[in-house]
């Protein structure tokens, strides 16, 4: 199942939400949404799930090429809001969620119990929601989520809530969904987890696309030019590198480390000798930030604050 989303707009009132967003996911893929709140995330999730209609632009479904319109049979989605009934049990819950698909609970008993003890919850499959941690519920959700085996999986924040060892079980079942060649898209605050799972991302402020990708083509859209980090006399090197006409930018990282953007152009294998005569360079290297630092920096900049 592919999803195109064609140059798509959606306003509120004075504010818009969504603005010309573009993007294409192809089956066996994981596409990540991100950005911070109001970016415009949640808005467009409601889009691709028919909650909501675009103001312009289209959404398109295909499935072997052929366009068709999404039943709830093809598609499941994870509200970042819990929709479990707290004073129904564990089992009460995943059964009446089937049942609205359409599933047996005798067809779908077996799933259910395999889903259970997966994640280490068919010892309180009879207890009421509401003795559950948010780590639990969420895990029921997941579950409810995925029971009748959509094709295309569209999660909101589906990480909330989780420990780091769930949020491993998680990232295992998303990996399988991938292999078995459904199409997922998410929406998630966790950089570290998304950098290791998705294959691209759409990085939003403010309704716009600020960058879309692979990591490595939205670190080559946000930071073109290689960040270096210098091992030397820091105090040293602020003084003597900060006025070179080749150096865009310098940065104390501690006494002994400095990180330099270079100019665009800049020849950096010849600029290095010149620079060590100035200030002894022990080591240099080029790092490649994650994309935590480049979300963090690219909303600063989007927002117009100030880098130290």
């Amino acid at each position: 199942m592919r999803l195109s989303v064609n140059n798509v707009t959606k306003r509120y009132r004075t504010v818009t939400a969504v603005d010309a967003i573009s993007l294409n996911i192809e089956p066996g893929k994981i596409q990540a949404l991100l950005g911070p709140n109001g970016a415009g995330k949640s808005s467009l999730v409601r889009m691709l799930v028919g909650l909501t209609r675009p103001d312009e632009g289209e959404i398109l479904v295909e499935n072997n090429g052929e366009s068709i319109e999404l039943t709830y049979h093809d598609f499941a989605y994870l509200p970042e809001d819990r929709g479990l009934y707290q004073d129904r049990s564990i089992l009460d819950n995943l059964s009446y969620i089937a049942s609205l698909r359409g599933l047996k609970l005798s067809d779908i008993r077996d799933d259910i119990d395999r889903w259970l003890e997966r994640f280490e919850l068919t010892d309180r499959k009879d207890e009421p929601l509401r003795q559950m941690s948010k780590g639990n519920q969420q895990k029921v959700q997941l579950i409810a989520t995925l029971l009748h085996d959509p094709q295309l999986v569209i999660l909101d924040e589906p990480f909330s809530g989780l420990d780091p060892v769930n949020q491993e079980h998680v990232l295992t079942v998303l990996s399988e969904l991938r292999e078995r060649g459904k199409t997922v898209v998410l929406s998630a605050h966790q950089m570290a987890l998304v950098e290791r799972l998705a294959d691209t991302m759409l990085l939003m402020n403010k309704g716009r696309a600020v960058a879309q990708g692979s990591l490595q083509e939205i670190r080559n859209t946000l930071l073109p030019e290689p960040i270096y980090r210098v091992t030397t006399d820091a105090q040293l090197a602020m003084e003597k590198w900060s006025g070179s006409e080749q150096v865009e930018s310098i940065r104390k990282v501690n006494d002994e480390q400095v990180e330099l953007i270079f100019n665009k152009g800049t020849e950096i294998e010849q600029l290095w000798p010149s620079l060590a005569k100035q200030v002894p360079i022990k080591a240099f290297a080029p790092i490649q930030p994650g994309l935590h630092d480049l979300y963090l920096d690219t909303i600063r900049k989007q927002t117009g604050e100030v880098q130290s």
